[in-house]
């Protein structure tokens, strides 16, 4: 069964679409505070489709995901009291323990390197509000960190082109389970 190839063929025909970047935009809006599909999947097809706007295509996913992060800032600000008491009741007290130490010790080292690397930004992003972290330095870190991400991401692709795509195909059925089983292990060992 070709699940994963499908997947992908069908995201690089969106990548292509007129209004691709408008889908890239709000999905990555979305994803800084609510949504749970990363824009990476839409912003490496298009810079592999497109890769003379690399750069375009990394700015608009920065910006947007700022703005997002940004939201996401303020519904934590909003929403704490009413999150807290759903951690408390689900059990949840231990990891609200443990993110408040960590941005008691890192602060907006830890947005920074939230906003690079593959972990749940919006979990950083609500928790820095519910914990009044700086708002200025919450953005500027927020900014560089996605920032450093998306333009690595975008300008890998564009290297390498619509060359790298028979490779992509070669490897994406182990790729895509892969990631399925390491998300499963994820969730079955955060759980215990």
């Amino acid at each position: 069964m070709k699940l994963f190839s499908n997947i992908y063929k069908k995201v690089i025909e969106l990548a292509r679409h007129r209004y691709a970047e408008y889908y890239l935009g709000g999905m990555s809006f979305a994803e800084s505070s609510f949504f749970p599909i990363p824009p990476d999947v839409m912003l490496i097809p298009m810079s592999l489709a497109r890769p003379e706007r690399w750069v375009r295509y990394a700015f608009l996913t920065t910006v947007a995901s700022v703005l997002g992060g940004i939201v996401g800032y303020f519904i934590g600000v909003w929403t704490f009291e009413w999150l807290e008491s759903i951690l408390v009741t689900g059990g949840y007290v231990g990891k609200l323990e443990q993110a408040k130490s960590l941005f008691s010790t890192w602060g907006v080292w830890a947005v920074l390197a939230a906003g690079f690397s593959p972990i749940p930004y919006k979990l950083f992003t609500i928790t820095a509000g519910a914990l009044s972290m700086a708002f200025i330095p919450f953005v500027i870190a927020s900014a560089i960190g996605r920032g450093a991400r998306f333009f690595s991401v975008s300008g890998l692709m564009a290297k390498a082109g619509p060359g790298m795509e028979p490779t992509i195909l070669k490897y994406i059925e182990w790729l895509g389970w892969l990631v399925v089983i390491l998300l499963i292990t994820i969730v079955i060992f955060t759980q215990v």
